[in-house]
Formats: C-alpha cells, sequence, structure tokens
C-alpha cells in the first residue's frame, strides 16, 4: 500500500507541460514520483540509490563503480545472463547506469508496449540480483578495461588530482573507479574475497529507504500506481540511515598553494578553486549562480573580454562543481594561449581584481532580477527531452530537493537575499584558494606523481600577500559589470499557422540559395531553427583551404562573441562551423530576435577583415588541437581513418597540421575573398516563423552577400554545385588497413570492423536496420561480457552521404586488431545459426520493435530539424522517410532477412564488401610488425596507402543534383 499521497505541496511544473505527476511513498520507505504522459512513444524508469563512491571501504576503491556494473547481469526471478540487456533492445530501448561520490543511477527506456515486463526485470536487481562468481571475475576486468580507458584522459586526471590534494581521512579523497588492483590482487593478497565484499556492501547499504524512483510511462497515474507497487514493494527496507560526508575534504595545508602539472595534451590551463558552501542549501538564492554569471560573463569589459583581448586566454568557465550535499567547490577554468601561460600571475590578479569589483559593487538586484527572468523563461518554455534523460534529472533530484521542487531543482532563482551571495563571495578569497596550472612546459620540473594516473605534479605555497602583489602589478584595464541583456525575448507569442504542414517544402529557389521551411505545428514553443549552409567550391579544395576555412569560422565566432553571447545567455544560440565544402550558420531558440543576430552574423562574414593578433590566437588554437588529434582514443583514430579511406576529397589532419606553422594572417587574408568569391546557400529555417518572415530572411541574406554594392558572392556555375562521394568497395574482398596509433604511451587498440551494403534504399535499409537491432546485445554480450575484450565494444550502423552498412567496433588492451578480427568473424558465424533458429514470433516482435522506434516522435524542434537537415544535406530528400520504411517493414518477410544476410554480412558471402581499420596500441606493437610482414590471404585486400587506393577505386553516385540538389 502507498502512503504519502498528497501529502505534500503541489509540484511545481512548466506552464507547458501538459504531463501529471504524482508522489508515492511505497510501505518499504521507497519514494517514488509517478508521470503519465500520453504522448510519449517511450517508458522510462530510473532508480537513484544514495550509495556512491564515497562509500567504498578502505581498501576497496571502487567496489560501488563495480556493484553498479554486476546488478544489470542476474536476477533470481531472471537467472540467464544479460536477459535484461537483451530484452530492453529487442524491444527498441536502451539501458545504462553511473556512480558518483553520493550515489548511484540506473535507468533504462523501452518501447510503451513492452514496459511492464522490463519494468519487472529492472526491479528484480533491488530485490534478489544474481552476482556470481564467473561473471564477478569477467566484470573485474571489464572496469579494469574501463579504468585503462581513461588513464590518458586530462579531464579525469586533474579530477584525481584534486582529490588527491585533499584531506586522506575524508571520502572526496579516494580513487572511484577502481582498477584490477583495488579489485583483485589487494584484496586477494588480505585474504578478502571480492564477491564476497560485494554481496556483503550490497546487504548492508542497498535498503529502500535510500532509493528515489522515477517512472515515466502513458498510462494514467492510478494504474502505474499499482504497477509500481506490485514490482517495488519486495525491496527490502533496513532503514539504513543516509550516508552524510560532513566537513571540506581541504585541510589548511591543501588552501594557498600552486600545483603545476603536466598533461596528456598539448595547451596550458588554469584552474583557480575555492571550497565554499554548497548551493543546495540556498538554491532559491542561487549565490553560485549569481557569481558565475558575472565572473564568467564575456561581454564587453568583463574578466574574459579583457583576457581575449590582451591574447591571453580562449575560453573561461565559472561555476560551481564537485558539489554535494557538505561540501563543494566554486571553480574558475580559463584556457590559456602561449602568451597567456607567461602571464600567469597577471590573470590571477585579474580574477582577483575583478572579484574585488563585486565586493565593491555590493550584489545587485537588478542582475539577480534578470536572471531569475532568464531562467523562469527557460523553465515554462523548455523543451521536451527524451524520457530516459528527464527521469535520471529528477531521480537525482529528489534527495537533494522538498517534492515540490523535484522538477524544478535549483533552475528558478526567486529569493533576492544579497547577504546569502555575499557570504559565498567572500569565500573567494586569497587565504582560500587553490591554483591548478597544467603545461607540458612544466615536463622535468615536478617532483611528485599523483598515484593512480601517475600524474606529474609540483606544489608551491601562495600567500594572500602574494596574490596582492599580483593584483597591484595587474594591468589596469576597464573591468565592470555587465550591461543589461538585449537578447531577452519580450515577445513569446506564437504565429498563425493556418496549414497544417506536415513536411518541409521548398518554398523559394534562386541562382543563390534554395529555401526550404517548415512552420511548427507540434511543439508550439516560441522559437525556431535556422540553417545557412554555404557551399563554396574553393573552401575545401586541398588540406591549405581546408584549414584556412578552419581559421576562418573560428575567427568570426571570436569577432561575435562579446555581442552575441549574450543572445547564448538568453536562450538563442548560434554556432559557425567549417564544412568539407564550406561552412554552416546555425541559429536555434527564441525567435524574437533571432533576425537581429542572423543580420549581424551575415554582415560579419560579408565585411570580414583579418585582424593580425586574432588571426595569431585562433591559428594557436588551432594547431593545438591538430596537434591533439595523437591523443584521441584509439577507437576515435580507426573511425577517423575509415572515413579518410570512404570519403572521396577527404584531407587527413596530418597535412593540415603541416601546413598550419606556415600560415599568415596575408594568407586568410587573400583565401577568405577567394572562397566567398563563387557560392551557394541552402536554407532551412523551421520553427515559430511564418512564410513571408522566412522568404525575408533570406532575401535578406542574398542582398547583403549577393546584391550590395561591393559584391561579395557570386552565383556556382552549374559545374561548380558539389557531390559528397563515397568508394564503393569491391564484392568478395576484405580490405584491410593496419597503422599503429598515434600515441606512444597508449597501450589501447582498436579496431573498427566495416561492411558496406547498399545505397540508400528503403527496403534494403530496414533489412539492415533489423539485422543491427537483432545482432546488437549478443554482439556485446558475447564480445565484451564473456570474451571481455575490451570495455569499448559496440555494434552500429553506419550512414556515409547516404551509402549504408554496419560496423563494429572494439577497443582493447588484452588482444590486438588482427585477433579482434578474428573474434568478430567467428562472433557473426555464430549468429548466423541464431539468426536461423529466430522463432516467427521472435522475427515479428523484433519487427514491431522497429516499427516502434521508427515511428517515435521527434521530441522537440531541434530533434525534428536535424531529421530533416539530414536529408537535405545527403540530397536522399526523403522527408516522408520514416512512413516508408516502415512500410517496408510491414512487408518484410523473415527469409528475406536471411537472404539479406546470407548475401551482405555473412562471413564468406560471395558478394560481402568489408573494410577492417586496425590501430595497434604499444602492447600490440610486435602482432603489427608481424601482421604487417605476413603474406596477404585470399579473398583479402590490404591497404598501404589511403590516397592511392582511393583513387583506384569507383565511387557511388551523389543524390545531389546540380542546381542546390534539388532534382527537377
Amino acid at each position: 500500500m502507498a502512503v504519502g499521497k498528497g501529502e505534500v505541496e503541489e509540484i511545481v511544473k512548466a506552464r507547458t507541460d501538459k504531463r501529471d505527476y504524482r508522489r508515492i511513498v511505497l510501505s518499504n520507505s521507497l519514494e517514488v514520483l509517478l508521470i503519465s504522459d500520453p504522448d510519449t512513444d517511450k517508458c522510462a524508469a530510473s532508480m537513484d540509490v544514495r550509495v556512491g563512491a564515497f562509500c567504498d571501504p578502505v581498501g576497496l576503491e571502487g567496489l560501488a563503480h563495480f556493484l553498479e556494473h554486476m546488478l544489470f547481469y542476474a536476477s533470481e526471478k531472471y537467472p540467464l545472463e544479460d536477459s535484461y540487456k537483451k530484452y530492453i533492445t529487442e524491444h527498441g530501448g536502451s539501458t545504462n547506469a553511473f556512480t558518483a561520490g553520493e550515489h548511484a543511477n540506473y535507468y533504462f527506456d523501452i518501447n510503451a508496449d513492452c514496459f511492464e515486463e522490463a519494468l519487472d526485470r529492472f526491479a528484480q536487481f533491488f530485490i534478489k540480483p544474481l552476482m556470481s562468481a564467473d561473471a564477478t571475475m569477467r566484470e573485474i576486468k571489464a572496469v579494469d578495461s574501463e579504468n585503462k580507458k581513461n588513464l590518458l584522459s586530462d579531464a579525469r586526471r586533474m579530477d584525481q588530482l584534486q582529490k588527491h590534494l585533499s584531506h586522506e581521512g575524508h571520502s572526496y579523497h579516494k580513487f572511484s573507479t577502481g582498477n584490477w588492483d583495488t579489485l583483485e590482487v589487494r584484496p586477494k593478497a588480505k585474504g578478502l574475497d571480492t564477491r564476497d565484499e560485494l554481496l556483503k556492501f550490497y546487504a548492508e547499504n542497498y535498503s529502500a529507504n535510500l532509493m528515489h524512483l522515477v517512472v515515466y510511462t502513458k498510462e494514467n497515474l492510478d494504474k502505474v500506481q499499482g504497477l509500481v507497487e506490485e514490482k517495488f514493494r519486495e525491496i527490502r527496507n533496513t532503514d539504513r540511515s543516509g550516508f552524510r560526508f560532513p566537513g571540506q575534504p581541504c585541510t589548511s595545508e591543501h588552501l594557498e598553494i600552486i600545483v603545476k602539472v603536466v598533461p596528456i595534451k598539448q595547451g596550458h590551463k588554469l584552474g583557480i578553486v575555492w571550497p565554499i558552501t554548497p548551493e543546495i542549501r540556498h538554491y532559491k538564492e542561487v549565490p553560485c549562480r549569481y557569481l558565475g554569471h558575472l565572473i564568467g560573463d564575456e561581454g564587453e569589459g568583463s574578466l574574459f573580454y579583457i583576457l581575449k583581448t590582451l591574447g591571453w586566454a580562449t575560453s573561461l568557465f565559472a561555476g560551481e562543481g564537485d558539489s554535494s550535499l557538505d561540501f563543494s567547490f566554486f571553480k574558475v577554468v580559463i584556457e590559456l594561449t602561449d602568451a597567456g601561460h607567461e602571464h600567469m600571475q597577471d590573470i590571477v590578479g585579474l580574477l582577483f581584481k575583478y572579484i574585488s569589483l563585486l565586493q565593491q559593487s555590493g550584489v545587485c538586484k537588478w542582475i539577480f532580477d534578470e536572471l531569475s527572468a532568464i531562467c523562469e523563461t527557460k523553465f515554462h518554455y523548455q523543451d521536451k527531452i527524451r524520457p530516459i534523460d528527464y527521469v535520471v534529472n529528477i531521480a537525482t533530484n529528489m534527495e537533494l530537493y522538498p517534492p515540490k521542487d523535484w522538477l524544478v531543482g535549483s533552475s528558478l532563482p526567486s529569493n533576492f537575499n544579497p547577504s546569502t551571495i555575499q557570504s559565498v563571495l567572500n569565500e573567494l578569497s586569497a587565504n582560500n584558494v587553490r591554483i591548478f596550472w597544467e603545461s607540458k612546459k612544466f615536463e622535468n620540473h615536478t617532483d611528485k606523481v599523483e598515484p593512480w594516473y601517475e600524474t606529474n605534479y609540483s606544489i608551491e605555497r601562495i600567500t594572500s600577500s602574494t596574490i596582492q602583489q599580483w593584483m597591484q602589478s595587474a594591468p589596469n584595464e576597464n573591468l565592470h559589470l555587465p550591461a543589461p541583456n538585449v537578447f531577452i525575448p519580450t515577445d513569446l507569442s506564437l504565429k498563425n499557422v493556418h496549414e497544417q504542414v506536415k513536411l518541409p517544402e521548398l518554398l523559394r529557389r534562386s541562382p543563390y540559395s534554395t529555401l526550404w521551411y517548415k512552420p511548427d505545428t507540434v511543439f508550439l514553443t516560441p522559437k525556431a531553427y535556422v540553417k545557412l549552409d554555404f557551399n563554396c567550391p574553393h573552401a575545401g579544395d586541398s588540406p591549405k583551404a581546408k584549414v584556412l576555412n578552419e581559421i576562418f569560422t573560428e575567427l568570426i565566432m571570436d569577432y561575435l562573441n562579446e555581442y552575441a553571447y549574450y543572445a547564448s545567455v538568453a536562450g538563442l544560440y548560434y554556432g559557425i562551423s567549417h564544412t568539407d565544402s564550406g561552412f554552416q550558420v546555425t541559429l536555434v531558440g527564441y525567435n524574437h530576435k533571432l533576425c537581429i543576430l542572423l543580420k549581424t552574423i551575415v554582415e560579419k562574414i560579408a565585411r570580414f577583415e583579418v585582424k593580425p593578433d586574432r588571426f595569431a590566437v585562433i591559428k594557436e588554437m588551432v594547431t593545438k588541437k591538430y596537434q591533439n588529434y595523437k591523443f584521441q582514443q584509439p577507437y576515435q583514430q580507426a573511425m577517423c581513418y575509415c572515413s579518410l579511406i570512404l570519403v572521396d576529397h577527404s584531407w587527413p589532419w596530418m597535412e593540415s597540421l603541416e601546413i598550419l606553422p606556415h600560415l599568415e594572417a596575408d594568407d586568410l587574408a587573400k583565401f577568405v575573398p577567394l572562397m566567398l568569391s563563387r557560392a551557394f546557400i541552402e536554407c532551412y529555417i523551421s520553427g515559430n516563423i511564418e512564410r513571408n518572415e522566412a522568404e525575408s530572411m533570406v532575401q535578406h541574406v542574398e542582398d547583403i552577400l549577393f546584391k550590395e554594392s561591393n559584391l561579395v558572392c557570386q552565383p556556382l556555375f552549374p559545374s561548380q554545385h558539389l557531390t559528397n562521394r563515397v568508394v564503393k568497395l569491391e564484392k568478395g574482398l576484405g580490405y584491410f588497413y593496419g597503422v599503429e596509433g598515434l600515441n606512444p604511451n597508449d597501450e589501447n587498440s582498436a579496431l573498427v570492423h566495416y561492411i558496406q551494403v547498399h545505397r540508400d534504399d528503403f527496403m534494403l535499409n530496414v533489412k539492415l536496420q533489423l539485422f543491427a537491432l537483432i545482432a546488437k546485445q549478443p554482439a556485446f554480450h558475447q564480445l565484451r561480457s564473456v570474451e571481455q575484450l575490451g570495455y569499448i565494444t559496440a555494434l552500429r550502423q553506419r550512414n556515409d552521404s547516404g551509402i549504408r552498412g554496419v560496423q563494429v567496433m572494439i577497443q582493447s588492451t588484452v588482444k590486438g586488431p588482427g585477433q579482434i578480427d578474428l573474434r568478430v568473424e567467428a562472433f557473426l558465424k555464430t549468429f548466423e545459426s541464431k539468426l536461423y533458429e529466430m522463432t516467427s514470433d521472435e522475427f515479428k516482435s523484433n519487427v514491431n520493435a522497429l516499427i516502434d522506434i521508427k515511428l517515435e516522435k521527434h521530441k522537440n524542434l531541434r530533434e525534428e530539424s536535424r531529421f530533416y537537415w539530414r536529408e537535405i544535406a545527403a540530397g536522399t530528400l526523403k522527408f516522408d522517410r520514416r512512413e516508408c520504411e516502415v512500410a517496408a517493414l510491414k512487408q518484410l518477410t523473415q527469409q528475406e532477412l536471411i537472404d539479406f544476410f546470407n548475401e551482405h554480412i555473412k562471413v564468406g558471402a560471395p558478394r560481402k564488401k568489408t573494410l577492417s581499420v586496425r590501430v595497434y596500441g604499444n602492447k600490440h606493437s610486435s602482432d603489427y610488425k608481424v601482421e604487417n610482414s605476413e603474406p596477404v590471404q585470399p579473398g583479402s585486400a590490404k591497404i598501404d596507402d589511403i590516397y592511392s587506393f582511393r583513387s583506384s577505386r569507383p565511387l557511388y553516385g551523389s543524390f545531389k543534383g546540380s542546381f542546390g540538389h534539388v532534382k527537377s
């Protein structure tokens, strides 16, 4: 029997939110939020357990994280290993979990008609899980593989270093991931059995009164309440007292320090950190949000604006981080240029000068009111998101906030309390600070090593008087508070749309552009989505052009920043990004002032001038980005090589890196007019915008670029319209390309095993999609769970400009890529029999699951727009794709699926086309030498040189036509 219904204030929800909510408390003290959404296609659930990594027993680091891995294996009621994940995947869903310091969260989503059984399987993990000895040993290896994947991540390394430099007796100090050493070697040396400790940890800590459940369903609240009471009432309640971690982790020895750190990647970063009072205690007053809003401001007169003007910084973040109920930190993180690195003391001095300015100015009510107004509009006009994300967000809120604020959290500042904000501001003092300074320049100049990630660092003491000196010697710049935000929308009305337009229509076509338009008749929010895709033949005709184009788009963003930053703060987001064939301008958010921002952006493009000082900063930033490609995860490197092999006219980043040192501002000044001299703009406009508005927006863009007296662009010649072409692999051949990993210190290897199948076709698409749906979980189970090849293991579809295929991606320290390739083929051989043994009911169930996935409605305007833009970008223009593919699925027979598998996927099939990209980590460098020198087997073909191979192969036809790829 549930208790607690109606005992609390009504749950605050957005004005536009049509869903129903109910809080209940089960007889075992499990607190639950029920959500009814009759419009949803997916149902979801999230269980948040207030037992996290801070609860790890001493000497068993990572045990809470390990438990999170183990819980999903099996239960007494459903003992077949991995059957839960199999059920979820085969019915259109997904599932995952994570462990944080104070809690762990488990969640899933699934097609609505399969929710009840999925919820029952989910509940059993918290009632009677099975954690077998065999699975325990395998999953310790998975945790170890996950940790090895993270060892060269600068973010992980810095996070652990900050924990390391805290009081050893505080839970914050712990290493939370776990590895083979902490979960197998050390416990065994102490005579401990890890599985026994795991079961003990679960039994002692997992109690219903420490859990919060959110359930999102189509059903009415009464029905879902009955379902939840039935499924979850058997969770044991031991009335375990909640875990708290009082006291600040940092003692005096951990404050007033500068920590010099050697990162993995190129670049310099400054992290200024203060332990503070957690904002959760004052979530209506939001002191950290108020201070982060000002210290993180990027407009004229802000700290970042000054640092950028001086050429010292490329980004700045300010706000609360690593927060808990009992302690928290306020962080300012600044990405430095080479020049900025040489001015660290000035930068810290300027930061403290800005904090001093805030002290002198006092807490400003108008700033709080403006922030409150922005937050209120954002909350009440928030986009609907995926149910799986929504339930996780709310479940993590339930312990932190009273029930009426579970949906709101701290997103609605409402109490202006200057003393609360002032109190946290006072904590941002010189005697309470710790500074983390990252740079490769500290290599061989450090004397300490962090034990878990082996990060090299050194510590120096600083005093308040030192920082005072830095403030006095810092440049005397005009720091000041921001002006009122002119981009805050005041007109949130909805436009009249008389016709029910279901699909985008070609509204306008000229020699300069095409305009695809779709008014919003579904989401009914005061928002719009605008995409301008500039097709410029000179933008990508060489590696040099590619990198100059990238610098150009970065500079436009740079020039706009202090003006357009306020648009993003007010909920109008923009981006300018380079593409292989030009560049794109994207705007999404409130439509009220969108036209003003678009006009400013296009005028910046039309009147572009190279500022040599900013060119130097952006060139340095882009250079570091390319230098850091070698530190990508090996599976990411394999994906890059795969694209380089398959996509015609793609340029390798190594060549761009070779060109960069020789580029000067004058090169860009000559390039941009050439790039813009011939252009065609593909436009997509959707949302709360009327037809005539959309047309006039595009007309205005054309007027600025193509028709003003100082002509910027001319239309393309018919022969200049670019197409995207993909290499056609040879039938019956297995190509392979092997290369050593770019980072000699990375022991991980990776394989991308790609099977190319067909050019976009509805029936072939659904056969491929159905195969991928059926094979996804068995592949994960066999290659990851059973064989433990690596933590990163996935089978998924691939689509290159309408050329469809499937790929298996695995990253491993256990086996080299050549051996992994054999394991993938072995899996495909065993899977073949499963396909033959599938019953007709199982086949129908899988078909229905895929139909449900395809008919899932878009959640918001951005999601819908991206779906339609993909059709425009590829040139396929099949806006009714989902309905057409569902129709094809309904015609598909089981024998046709088997025939498809036998023709395109089956090992040894005469028409099969495969490409294996193998990246060898340092652990398998000997494999690389051996496999590289072995004779090529019959049916295989080795790729020695990517560009020779690419130029020797035929290409698939492009879907793009010759006139704005609209085929007459």
